[in-house]
């Protein structure tokens, strides 16, 4: 694991700058609204019995008029897994269970219903194999076909800077994966999802990480535009309820099938920065 210590920081240094970015063009939408609402960073530790460098992370959170609630995490975090965990992860055993992980994780509720929230991450992850993972999906409570179209074309453009049979692999990766199987229905309107983009080389790295870095800038290129495109709409009480409604099944998606939450729940990490994905408020009929 130590041959990736220098892919591991600067994808690490990556993920902080993108993470800038976005905190500033959000804020940057907040005072479009008249709001001076800002995120608030709280630094964490993980903890580790036997490890004197477990890593951590810093999570931020803003709660402002247009984003109800948005957090954007980034952690680096490294240590071995528990024996039975262990054996359900890429290139890690009961007998090698060493890992080391670096990511952004971005999950945005919106006060309008009319505005899609969002989910995004990116990673960088290290066992005996080294890969990358990531992706974005769009999650409308009330569904436009424009903001469809456009958020798949800045991640269709993304793949195809990179390979031609990316998008249609990744858009229906996310389509099987952000799926609610006891609802038998999607949790929104799809995007991308990539996993074990593996590194077998110092040469296979600058590859998948050039592709994650590109997936980072079509979010930052797109979502803004259409939190903008949406956020003045008007809407009603049966709009509200849409949008609380949808939100209990965004929230039985991210506690019962997301692997980034089983993830950062096995691997000791901060528990309000694994469940910030949850909204602010959500119901059930």
């Amino acid at each position: 694991m130590t041959e990736w210590k220098e892919q591991t920081a600067a994808a690490k240094a990556w993920f902080e700058a993108l993470r800038t970015r976005i905190c500033d063009e959000f804020e940057a939408i907040e005072r479009e609204a008249g709001s001076d609402a800002r995120f608030e960073f709280t630094e964490w530790d993980r903890e580790e019995e036997g490890n004197d460098n477990p890593g951590g992370g810093v999570r931020g959170v803003m709660k402002g008029k247009v984003f109800e609630k948005v957090g954007v995490n980034v952690s680096t975090v490294h240590g071995s897994f528990a024996p039975q965990f262990a054996a359900t992860i890429n290139g890690a055993s009961e007998d090698a269970p060493q890992f080391t992980a670096t990511g952004i994780s971005l999950v945005a509720h919106m006060a309008n219903p009319h505005v899609p929230a969002v989910h995004m991450n990116t990673r960088f992850l290290t066992t005996q194999a080294a890969w990358f993972g990531g992706g974005a999906d769009l999650n409308p409570p009330i569904p436009y076909e424009e903001d469809t179209a456009d958020f798949h074309a800045a991640f269709r453009a993304a793949c195809a800077r990179h390979n031609p049979t990316y998008y249609d692999r990744f858009a229906k990766w996310a389509d099987e994966y952000f799926f609610i199987p006891h609802r038998g229905v999607a949790r929104g309107v799809g995007g991308i999802f990539y996993d074990h983009m593996e590194c077998e080389d110092l040469a296979g790295f600058e590859r998948n990480f050039a592709l994650t870095r590109d997936v980072g800038e079509a979010f930052l290129d797109v979502y803004p535009r259409l939190v903008r495109r949406r956020m003045d709409m008007a809407w009603n009480e049966a709009d509200k309820r849409q949008q609380l409604e949808w939100r209990g099944r965004y929230a039985e998606f991210n506690l019962v099938y997301d692997r980034g939450t089983l993830f950062g729940l096995k691997t000791g990490g901060n528990v309000e920065a694994i469940l910030m994905s949850l909204p602010p408020e959500a119901s059930w009929s």
